[in-house]
């Protein structure tokens, strides 16, 4: 339909008679004509200005006004190029007058014959066609201008002789019948002009210069129209007396009156015009039903307007035939095709290729046309006669069996259908037909072959797509994407949701139709449902609990679902009941209300698979039918979590001791679907609790905004059953013997903040200080992959709460022991590439991508510390360190430990700041031990040597002190000399002796410094040292005196160093 144009400027404090009565003035002389050659765009009109509707030509003859005021108020009158008087000259001359006019009709017929390319003549034969039609019209509209202002009704009869023209003026009505009839039978029908004249309705009506077809088609919808007008005009200024039409009596044998020729050729008329849709509907095709209208131009839609206005109009004041009742007598002789004499003229030859839907979309297309009013105003406010009866016959035919109606027809019908519950009143028999037919086919997947793929019935994957595909049936959509965005079945919801929204007289349509649904639902039925089957019953039952009583259905669909037998359901049809049950369960959610019931009943039979996929390790077929069902109840209640606003409706029900039976049975991917949606419980958890902690907003009056009491009691029953059935398998997997999925320092890090959040319910033994535990055993214990901590500490390092929770606990260590997770990171990149001859290809030796994104990821938050941060002010290092990889930024911070170390001055300092150092560092031997046990692999062994040398060197003063030279002892001892290279006859490991070879001169350095410093140990110290000289002075000298490649030996690198 058209856009909408402004509102009708009539007040409505004015009766369209004194409305009309001032407009006066204001009217064009020229008389109404239909055209559609106009800017649509001007002004905003619908119609042309001198349409019959816009011109308020028709609302002047529906109020018995004078048709014309300014016209025909001379003594005479022009017709047809002569003078005539213009109260006297239909009396005198009518049928002569009519003969004019047929003859004008021959002329422009004779000039259509004629038309030309030529632009100098075809703007001739314009003009003069221009002026044909205008005489004709001008001509008709003299004609009920004279019957209302002229014509008297016949006196009571007397035995007064009558003056000759007195005897005329009485026959006049009689006259005027007759020649309509032949002026009717002249034009003859619409639909049965020339092809080279209906073609003119293709014409753009932009166009300025239209050729002689265009004028002769217009000026036949003049007179078809124009004829129906004077028949009633006459029959109101005869008070409604029947007029006969004498001579056409006496000739034929046959009644011929005003009243019948009215009747006769509106009929004709309104099968014309549905002729000629007939003919637009053949190139039309189902999807595009709705967007294709029937009219040829604006000048139909106008003319099917009018005849609406006309035709009820008169239907109220009489018992003559309404605009549907017509319609609907010719639409039935489409399917009908009678051959009797009494059927609609010209309709024993019309070849309509699907008389249904054409039926449908002329319904679908006529409807609302009721909107306009008599000025061709769209008023959507405007009372909409409908067609309920007509339309019930027409599904009836559409959902009768052995129509056989395909889908791909069946969608357009009923979304005409559904465009018609817009427009008309509730109508519950349309409901009672279609699920009539749609219970005995909920097996059918309404599928239309040439859509293709898009079209495959779609059993929805999870329990939200399930309840979105039923909410769009619920809301106002727009109907002509339907076609191909939903099946004949989902329209049919649309249509049942529509309905169901409204009431009828007071009572809600859903009691008087819920025996109906229910009654189709018996055992037997039950179990005759196919997947697809189950899918649209669910999908029924959903659309119902959105719109009506949601509890009382809820609790009939658990009781028809009992009906089937537990060993007829297979994995996917249990699947989809478990989707079914949590789309019921968002419903819950989305209207607050508690949802234990229903959610204990599915998440016991949750607790049963879960048990059996436990027990079910090596039959693949089981495990995978299982975790189906498994992953949709997971899917299920991650969408109900999601989904709910304060989690305060027991969805703590939902997770249940089957997840501890679950995850410790969970391998690879189905762990790792497992841990995200841990996750996603986690984090909603928190944000809500925060959000309900905080309060209502300032200013927030809502009834949602003072939130229940027991809401904050549920978060602790939510976190309580988190903590006791999921965190124990995450506690026992941080010490796995692979690298943990990245998953479970992701989620080890939403418990730690959930224990921060929500303390009270953490378990027993992570008590009373649960963060601190937390972090204690995924954060900063040694035996921890480096992986996961990595993972885990940069989730947690910036958190400010988490800061403030140590501070307030006056625990100090915090930054300290995550530096010192950090140093073990770094260390222990290598540490699970294997070495010797098991070592991998270089590729696959190299550190994973994704644990150096993470290790630089947390380098750059460990320079963020406030402690790192003051230590590297203090040795003047540019924050721009962090931006290098992770190993050359530790030697970088090792750096700036020495250089401020260096730069304290009192005792105290250097006293803390060496205990803060050894707190950095940690056991750093232990760290390595697993490289140097193995001996490999050669990257473990360079970084070990080469980030420990650093320490020895750049840190020497702090190692020099009493309470650190402990830890130099044991890096000489495990690192520089060993039991092996004690053994001067053993073969050291190439590997082991290059990492050696190129970090010796860094502990040479230091150790050669720390000599110099220590007051206490520098004996021994310098025997140590020249031990390490000893034992490496042969192993580092070539074989021969000159071989090339060999290398500056180490010793001499490191008195190069300290001399330069």
């Amino acid at each position: 339909m058209e856009d909408d144009c402004g509102a009708s400027s009539t007040s409505p404090f004015l009766t369209d008679s004194l409305e009309l009565a001032m407009e006066v003035e204001h009217e064009s002389s020229r008389p109404a004509f239909f055209s559609c050659a106009f800017d649509s765009q001007n002004g905003g009109r619908r119609f042309s200005a001198e349409s019959y509707l816009a011109s308020g030509s028709l609302k002047r003859v529906l109020l018995r006004l004078d048709p014309s005021p300014n016209d025909y108020e001379e003594d005479t009158v022009e017709l047809f190029g002569f003078q005539w008087v213009t109260e006297m000259a239909l009396v005198e001359s009518c049928g002569f007058l009519f003969g004019l006019l047929r003859e004008q009709i021959y002329r422009l017929e004779n000039l259509v014959q004629m038309s030309s390319s030529d632009f100098g003549q075809a703007a001739h034969l314009h003009s003069e066609a221009e002026r044909i039609r205008h005489q004709c019209l001008k001509f008709l509209h003299y004609v009920k201008v004279f019957i209302f202002r002229y014509l008297e009704p016949p006196e009571v009869e007397n035995d007064r002789v009558l003056h000759p023209y007195e005897e005329l003026e009485a026959q006049l009505p009689s006259v005027l019948v007759e020649e309509l009839h032949a002026l009717t039978v002249h034009v003859g029908h619409l639909c049965e002009l020339p092809s080279n004249v209906l073609a003119a309705f293709t014409i753009p009506n932009q166009a300025k210069v239209f050729p002689p077809s265009w004028h002769l088609l217009h000026l036949h919808l003049d007179i078809n129209w124009l004829v129906l007008e004077v028949l009633h005009v006459l029959g109101e200024k005869l008070k409604r007396q029947v007029v006969y039409a004498n001579h056409f009596i006496n000739l034929t044998g046959e009644n011929l009156t005003n009243i019948s020729l009215f009747e006769k050729h509106s009929g004709n008329l309104v099968s014309d015009l549905i002729r000629l849709a007939i003919n637009k509907y053949t190139k039309v095709r189902p999807s595009e039903a709705l967007a294709s209208s029937h009219y040829s131009c604006t000048c139909i839609k106008e003319l099917w307007i009018l005849l609406i206005q006309l035709l009820d109009h008169r239907n109220k004041g009489s018992n003559t035939e309404c605009f549907w009742s017509l319609v609907n007598t010719t639409l039935r002789n489409i399917f009908e095709r009678p051959s009797t004499s009494e059927s609609v003229s010209g309709f024993d030859t019309v070849q309509c290729k699907d008389p249904l839907s054409f039926s449908w979309w002329m319904m679908n297309h006529l409807a609302p046309l009721y909107q306009f009013d008599r000025n061709g105003n769209l008023d959507e406010k405007k009372q909409k006669e409908s067609n309920w009866k007509f339309v019930e016959e027409l599904l009836k035919k559409s959902t009768d069996a052995q129509a056989g109606v395909l889908e791909e027809h069946l969608r357009m019908h009923l979304q005409c259908c559904l465009t018609l519950c817009s427009f008309w009143d509730l109508n519950l028999s349309v409901v009672t037909i279609l699920w009539d037919y749609y219970s005995k086919n909920l097996n059918s997947c309404f599928t239309v072959p040439w859509l293709g793929l898009k079209d495959l019935a779609n059993i929805s994957k999870t329990s939200l797509s399930m309840l979105e595909l039923v909410k769009r049936c619920c809301c106002e959509q727009q109907v002509p994407s339907l076609y191909n965005s939903s099946n004949s079945y989902f329209i049919f919801l649309s249509i049942l949701a529509r309905i169901m929204k409204e009431e009828n007289n007071g009572v809600h349509p859903w009691k008087q139709i819920k025996g109906r649904i229910y009654s189709k639902f018996h055992r037997k039925r039950m179990q005759e449902l196919t997947e697809v089957g189950l899918q649209n019953f669910f999908s029924l039952f959903l659309v119902l609990a959105v719109l009506v009583e949601t509890e009382d259905i809820v609790s009939r669909v658990l009781d028809l679902l009992d009906f089937l037998a537990p060993s007829s359901i297979t994995t996917a049809r249990r699947a989809l009941i478990w989707r079914g049950h949590f789309a019921f369960l968002l419903i819950y959610v989305e209207k607050n209300m508690d949802i234990s019931a229903l959610a204990e009943k599915v998440s016991n039979a949750f607790r049963e698979k879960a048990k059996e996929f436990l027990v079910t390790k090596n039959d693949h077929t089981q495990r995978q039918n299982l975790w189906t069902l498994l992953s949709t109840y997971i899917d299920g209640v991650q969408e109900v979590f999601e989904t709910s606003c304060y989690l305060s409706l027991s969805e703590e029900k939902l997770l249940n001791d089957g997840f501890t039976m679950l995850l410790p049975a969970c391998r690879g991917a189905e762990l790792s679907m497992v841990l995200n949606f841990l996750q996603v419980v986690l984090a909603r958890l928190r944000s809500v609790h925060e959000r309900v902690s905080q309060g209502p907003q300032l200013g927030n009056t809502a009834p949602d905004a003072q939130l229940p009491l027991v809401a904050k009691e549920h978060h602790l029953a939510v976190a309580s059953a988190l903590w006791r059935n999921f965190f124990p398998y995450l506690k026992s997997q941080r010490m796995s013997q692979t690298p943990p999925s990245p998953q479970l320092a992701d989620t080890a890090a939403g418990f730690t903040l959930l224990a921060l959040d929500i303390p009270s319910k953490a378990l027993s033994d992570l008590q009373p200080q649960p963060v601190l535990s937390m972090m204690r055993l995924f954060g900063w214990d040694d035996m921890v992959w480096p992986q996961l901590v990595s993972r885990y500490l940069s989730h947690l390092i910036e958190n400010s709460s988490l800061c403030e929770a140590f501070s307030s606990m006056g625990y100090t260590s915090y930054e300290a022991l995550t530096v010192r997770s950090w140093f073990r990171c770094v260390l222990q990149m290598f540490l699970d590439q294997p070495s010797g001859a098991w070592a991998k290809t270089d590729a696959e030796r190299t550190v994973g991508k994704a644990y150096m994104e993470q290790l630089t990821e947390m380098t750059r938050l460990i320079f963020k510390l406030s402690e790192v941060e003051n230590i590297l002010l203090k040795a003047n290092v540019g924050q721009s360190v962090f931006k290098q990889d992770p190993k050359n930024a530790l030697v970088q911070f090792i750096k700036a430990v020495g250089r401020t170390y260096s730069g304290l001055q009192t005792l105290p300092e250097k006293s803390a700041m060496v205990a803060k150092t050894l707190e950095y560092l940690g056991d750093v031997l232990k760290y390595v031990k697993p490289y140097l046990k193995a001996k490999g692999p050669p990257e473990g062994l360079q970084l070990t040597y080469w980030i420990i040398g650093c320490l020895v060197k750049f840190c020497a003063p702090i190692l020099a002190t009493s309470k650190a030279q402990q830890l130099l002892f044991r890096i000489v001892d495990c690192l520089l000399l060993p039991h092996s290279v004690l053994q001067q006859d053993k073969e050291l490991p190439v590997a082991l002796l290059s990492a050696i070879q190129e970090s010796l001169p860094l502990y040479l350095q230091g150790l050669s410094f720390i000599c110099c410093q220590s007051q206490t140990q520098g004996a021994y110290l310098n025997q140590l040292l020249g031990s390490i000289i000893r034992h490496y002075f042969g192993r580092f000298l070539p074989s021969s005196p000159a071989v090339p490649g060999a290398g500056q030996h180490p010793l001499l690198a490191a008195l190069g160093s300290s001399l330069s």
